[in-house]
């Protein structure tokens, strides 16, 4: 299988990325990590991948006096390692316009909620503060503003009445980790596709639209 080159993107201790690797590592999988990069170099994550063998890079943002330059730097690690395709896991720099265009349709993100609602930082106490009985997460293709860009799967999380912001981010996680998996495979795949600025869908016949992540690693979904 000629699997896709993906360069993920870290800050921290890349539980996504974690579970990207693990999805990675199976046979059929459609893609492979080629490098993890941390604008952080005490990141943890970073020593987890090199733990898989996989390349690392850090490049940290304390060194650069403008976005330009540290996403010049960024751009010519991801295309020395012959990356294809970005996966954001926990990537808490803001992106310039320019290095969003030079990967347009090309880079990946997961949000912990059902976008396009709850953007931006704190989202779980915010949830919890507006009464929502239902949240989530989302993996969207990234564009300029934030957390905007077409969506490519979502799983929904239920509120439970004795949350607090910890254990609801604690089980939006755990949906995050199966969610960005199976979008990054629908993706690789062309069964997810951009059309006019939204994700268009081509199931197999019978196939459902819709993520349930607990069965995001069953033997039927495998097959697709």
């Amino acid at each position: 299988m000629n699997k896709k080159r993906i360069g993920v993107l870290i800050s921290g201790r890349g539980s996504n990325m974690s579970s990207l690797i693990e999805a990675c590592k199976h046979p059929e999988f459609p893609a492979q990590i080629s490098v993890v990069i941390s604008n952080r170099p005490k990141a943890a994550g970073l020593q987890i991948a090199a733990s898989e063998g996989i390349k690392t890079v850090a490049i940290n943002h304390r060194d650069y006096e403008s976005r330009p330059a540290l996403e010049t730097d960024l751009h010519e690690a991801l295309v020395g390692a012959g990356v294809e395709l970005i996966c954001n896991a926990g990537f808490l720099r803001l992106l310039t316009a320019e290095f969003v265009d030079k990967w347009h349709d090309r880079q990946l993100n997961i949000h912990p909620s059902l976008l396009p609602s709850f953007k931006g930082l704190h989202t779980h106490q915010r949830v919890l503060d507006a009464g929502v009985k239902v949240t989530g997460c989302t993996v969207h293709l990234v564009r300029t503003d934030m957390d905007a860009g077409p969506i490519i799967a979502q799983a929904a999380v239920a509120v439970e009445a004795d949350d607090d912001a910890n254990s609801l981010a604690a089980r939006v996680l755990a949906a995050e980790h199966q969610l960005y998996p199976h979008a990054l495979k629908l993706f690789v795949l062309g069964k997810a596709y951009v059309e006019n600025e939204m994700i268009e869908m081509a199931p197999e016949p019978g196939q459902a639209l819709v993520c349930n992540p607990r069965a995001i690693f069953s033997p039927a979904l495998e097959k697709t």
